[in-house]
């Protein structure tokens, strides 16, 4: 109890919080995910930009735009804007003239992307295998929970 008598916290012990639980539950997962594609010359956001479009070109999305990214990996904005700079530099995605739109530019992984992106999916993929493997069969029912709290309401 505080020296004061008054509770600031609705929970008696903090890891009975689900919001403190998924935040270190996403920095032990994250912090797993990072070492891993360091050997790679790459960090998690650039991953998961360079990953989505991959995913999204495979898909059959022709003029991908930098919201577009945003929106399917929901980054903001602005950092997506940071890590796309970045991963152009590298040369593993190129901003090309927007087929529909003249003020947009459309986005497209280069060939070495493509590359990266197969073996450093590969390294995620093992990471998620290692990590979610002790919830056991639960790890199958966390999916559709993590989707419900990933669709925003409106």
């Amino acid at each position: 109890m505080p020296p004061d008598g008054e509770r600031i916290f609705g929970f008696e012990r903090a890891e009975d919080s689900p919001g403190f639980l998924l935040w270190q539950v996403h920095s032990v997962w994250h912090r797993r995910v990072n070492a891993a594609l360091r050997p790679l010359g790459l960090t998690h956001a650039q991953f998961v930009l360079l990953a989505s479009l991959t995913w999204l070109t495979d898909q059959g999305a022709v003029a991908v735009t930098q919201a577009d990214l945003a929106g399917h990996a929901r980054m903001d904005v602005m950092l997506t804007s940071d890590v796309l700079r970045t991963l152009a530099a590298k040369d593993l995605v190129e901003r090309r003239p927007h087929p529909r739109d003249a003020r947009a530019k459309a986005l497209a992984v280069t060939p070495a992307g493509r590359e990266l992106t197969a073996r450093s999916v590969g390294v995620v993929e093992s990471v998620d295998r290692d990590f979610f493997a002790r919830l056991g069969d639960g790890a199958t029912d966390l999916v559709p929970l993590l989707r419900t709290l990933t669709d925003e309401p409106a």
